[in-house]
This record gives C-alpha cells, structure tokens and sequence, in this order.
C-alpha cells in the first residue's frame, strides 16, 4: 500500500496554492471561469475550480511515481525533461490560443502530437506537466483530457513500435 510521502505532500500542496492563487486572480477579475466541451456553449460547461482537486492529485500521483531516490542527476534528468517540456509546450499553446495566434496554435499543437509519438509522453510527471502549463487558459480539466488523449497515443504507439521491433528482430 502507498502512503502520502512528504514529497508527494509537497507537490500537491504546491500545485494546490498555484490553484488557490489563480482562481484568486480570476475571482478578484470577473469571476471564476468556465470552459465548454469543444467551445459549444449547448455543451456542459466546466469549472475552473475544478483544479482545485484535480492538479494536487495529479501531482501526488505523478510525485509517486518517481523513482525514490535517482542514484545520479543523469538518471533524474529525463524526469526533469519530462515534466519541464510539456510544462513549456502548454504554456506556449496557451498563450498562442489567448493571443489568437491561429497558425501558431496548430503548429505547437500538431508539433506536441510529433514529439508525444517519439518522446515518452505517456508518464504521470508529462501529464502533469502539460496540464499545469496549460490551466491558467484552460483550467484543469480540459488539458488533463487532452493530455490524456496524448498519453494514451503516446504509449500505444511507443508500445506498438516496441512490440514490432522485438518481433522482426532476430534472437
């Protein structure tokens, strides 16, 4: 059985405050926003402060999944990587997507959907990751969706191309 370690603890609490504080920013500025599935507003519309409970837990979760201790900063430099470009990647998308920049949203959006079929996109640290990077524009919600849809791409193509290599590959 997992229990809360103090790491896990702190990642959540970290990414619970930066919830607090921008649902803050947005309450103080109009109110907290909504976003609608697919931009139809006959469509359910979604909180943004559903963050609240959806990045702490995608925090915990991807904190334990992390190796306890990396023996060197070399091995902990792909987890780093791993978090630290999609972080980048939603970041930039988002702030495409508010300056309404068309072109530039289709081209980090499709150039992330190249790079999640030949990088590991599919672990919890990416995930998390892309959806912090994109909630100040989006919430939490709807990048954890799309994301989700990346990673589970991501894994089944990496894992087919595995499979594949291993099965032509003479022993």
């Amino acid at each position: 059985m997992r229990y809360i370690t103090p790491p896990r603890l702190a990642l959540a609490a970290l990414a619970g405050l930066a919830e607090i504080l921008h649902l803050g920013w947005e309450a103080l500025h109009g109110g907290i926003v909504s976003h609608h599935l697919l931009q139809r507003p006959d469509l359910p519309g979604l909180s943004n402060a559903w963050g609240l409970l959806l990045l702490p837990a995608l925090a915990a979760w991807a904190a334990g999944r992390l190796p306890r201790r990396p023996a060197t900063m070399q091995e902990g430099a792909p987890i780093a990587l791993g978090f630290a470009l999609p972080l980048l990647t939603g970041a930039a998308l988002s702030l495409a997507f508010s300056l309404q920049l068309q072109a530039l949203t289709e081209a980090i959006f499709f150039g992330m959907l190249l790079l999640a079929v030949l990088l590991p996109a599919h672990r919890p640290e990416s995930l998390f990751g892309f959806a912090l990077g994109m909630s100040w524009t989006f919430g939490a919600v709807l990048p954890t969706l799309v994301g989700g849809i990346i990673a589970g791409l991501s894994w089944l193509v990496r894992g087919t191309a595995r499979w594949a290599w291993h099965a032509v590959r003479p022993a």
